[in-house]
C-alpha cells in the first residue's frame, strides 16, 4: 500500500519535462545479480522475472510514442562493475528488440549506475538535443559512482535532459523516506538525485503492476500523471 502511494505521489506531483513527449529515450535496465535473488518465499517471482514481464507489456504501447534505445548493466564485464552494454541506440518500433535484449540477460555483477546513465546521456547527444533517460534499478550505486554529482553535471551541460528513476522492489537508501515528500539522502550515492536534479520522476515500485504503470508514464507522454 505504501509503495503504491509513493508511486502515485511521485507521478502526480512531478514537474512536466519539456522533453517527455518528443525526445528520444534510453531505457537503462538493471541486470545485476540481485535481480535474480530468491527471497524467503520461493513462490514470489524474482525481480528479473517480474521486470521482464512488465517491459513486455509496456513496450508495444510506448514504441508508438517515441524512439527508444536500450542499455543494461551487470553481466558480461571483466569485473563486477564493468558490465555495461549498449544494445542499441534509440530506434523506432523498438519493442521487439528491447524485450529480446532483456530476456537474454542472465543477472550478475554490481550496479554501476552512474557510469550507465552517463553513457546513456552521451548516446542521446544530450548537449545538443532534448533527451530522456529511464532507469529501472533495484538498488543504489555500488561501484563507487556519485549519482548526485553526475546529475548536477549533466543538468548543467544539457539542452533539455530528463532522467526518471524507477526503483523496483529495492531496499536501502533508494527508498529511505521520513515521509512520502521528504527523501533522506544518506550520502551522494543516492539514485534519486538523478531524477530530482533533472526534473524527472522518482517512482518506488514493488510489483509488476506498479512497474508497468511507472514505465507507461515515463516512457510514454507524461501529462498530469497520464499516458497520452
Amino acid at each position: 500500500m505504501r509503495l503504491a502511494l509513493l508511486l502515485s505521489v511521485a507521478i502526480a506531483t512531478a514537474p512536466m519535462a519539456r522533453a517527455d513527449c518528443t525526445a528520444d529515450a534510453m531505457l537503462v535496465f538493471d541486470g545485476s545479480a540481485s535481480m535474480a535473488r530468491i527471497g524467503d518465499d520461493p513462490s514470489i517471482p524474482t525481480r528479473i522475472a517480474e521486470a521482464r514481464a512488465a517491459v513486455a507489456r509496456v513496450m508495444p504501447q510506448v514504441e508508438q510514442v517515441r524512439r527508444i534505445g536500450l542499455m543494461t548493466y551487470g553481466p558480461g564485464g571483466d569485473t563486477a562493475c564493468t558490465g555495461l552494454r549498449l544494445h542499441f541506440p534509440p530506434r523506432p518500433l523498438a519493442a521487439a528488440a528491447t524485450v529480446s535484449g532483456i530476456d537474454a540477460i542472465r543477472p550478475e555483477g554490481k550496479t554501476p549506475l552512474s557510469d550507465s546513465v552517463a553513457v546513456a546521456a552521451e548516446v542521446l547527444n544530450f548537449r545538443s538535443q532534448p533527451a530522456v533517460v529511464v532507469v529501472v534499478t533495484d538498488g543504489d550505486e555500488t561501484c563507487g559512482g556519485r549519482p548526485c554529482d553526475l546529475a548536477s553535471r549533466l543538468a548543467s551541460e544539457a539542452v533539455d535532459l530528463t532522467i526518471h528513476v524507477i526503483g523496483f522492489r529495492g531496499e536501502g537508501r533508494i527508498f529511505a523516506w521520513k515521509d512520502a515528500n521528504r527523501p533522506v539522502f544518506a550520502r551522494d550515492s543516492t539514485a534519486r538525485c538523478l531524477s530530482d536534479r533533472t526534473n524527472g520522476v522518482f517512482a518506488a515500485t514493488g510489483s509488476e503492476a506498479e512497474l508497468v504503470r511507472a514505465l507507461q508514464t515515463t516512457l510514454g507522454c507524461l501529462v498530469v500523471g497520464r499516458l497520452e
